[in-house]
């Protein structure tokens, strides 16, 4: 009976300080603070904001812009260089065998293992494809971007299987639950960019996270 009363006072008190600690205040990400984390990189994924919702989750904001499919892509920088080194040394993810009669996809797809997302397109538009199974994937670096900033851990690689495409354009909304291949295609030269809203159930990103051209 001790034991009892003595675990029930600890949830008690447990219960308290997770209450405690919940946000008061609102977080306002303007379009002004969108526009100059894009100035500082026009292209690319890149977080805003992550924020602690006080209900056992945190929610992160991200803005993503990318260029036309049929472009040609810019000679990678040392650091990318790098970044594609050690992802080529990580572990293979997904199916390592199309299914017989399998319809195949685009490749450059990838999986979230803990964060969902929802895209809400703001510019240009793109053909958003979604659903089935990675295929000869990679796993994320655990030290790269993608996984200590963006999305915590991932899988990359092609698309196979039951996967859809939708057209995407200004004011479009897609959800993507964790764990569903996707990626664009068909990107016009306009480009297109989106924010992304990411909840974050397992801590995965980093708490308090703020785009270093935002800190005050």
């Amino acid at each position: 009976m001790k034991k009892l009363v003595l675990g029930t006072g600890l949830l008690c008190l447990a219960s308290t300080a997770v209450l405690a600690q919940a946000p008061t205040a609102s977080t306002l990400i303007t379009s002004a603070d969108v526009a100059k984390v894009l100035k500082a990189e026009p292209n690319g994924d890149h977080t805003i904001r992550v924020m602690d919702m006080g209900q056992g989750y945190q929610m992160s904001v991200a803005v993503v812009s990318r260029g036309p499919s049929n472009a040609t892509p810019p000679a990678p920088t040392a650091a990318q260089q790098a970044a594609q080194a050690a992802a080529a040394k990580q572990p293979a993810c997904g199916l390592s065998a199309a299914p017989a009669g399998a319809k195949l996809g685009p490749k450059g797809m990838i999986q979230h293992d803990s964060t969902a997302e929802t895209y809400i397109v703001i510019k240009g538009s793109g053909t958003l494809v979604t659903g089935g199974q990675v295929l000869n994937g990679r796993r994320s670096d655990p030290d790269g971007i993608v996984t200590k900033v963006l999305n915590g851990p991932s899988c990359s690689g092609q698309a196979v299987g039951n996967f859809a495409s939708a057209k995407m354009g200004v004011g479009d909304i897609m959800v993507i639950p964790a764990g569903v291949p996707h990626g664009w295609t068909d990107i016009p030269a306009s480009g297109v960019t989106y924010l992304s809203i990411r909840p974050d159930p397992k801590y995965v990103l980093p708490r308090g996270y703020i785009y270093p051209a935002l800190k005050k």
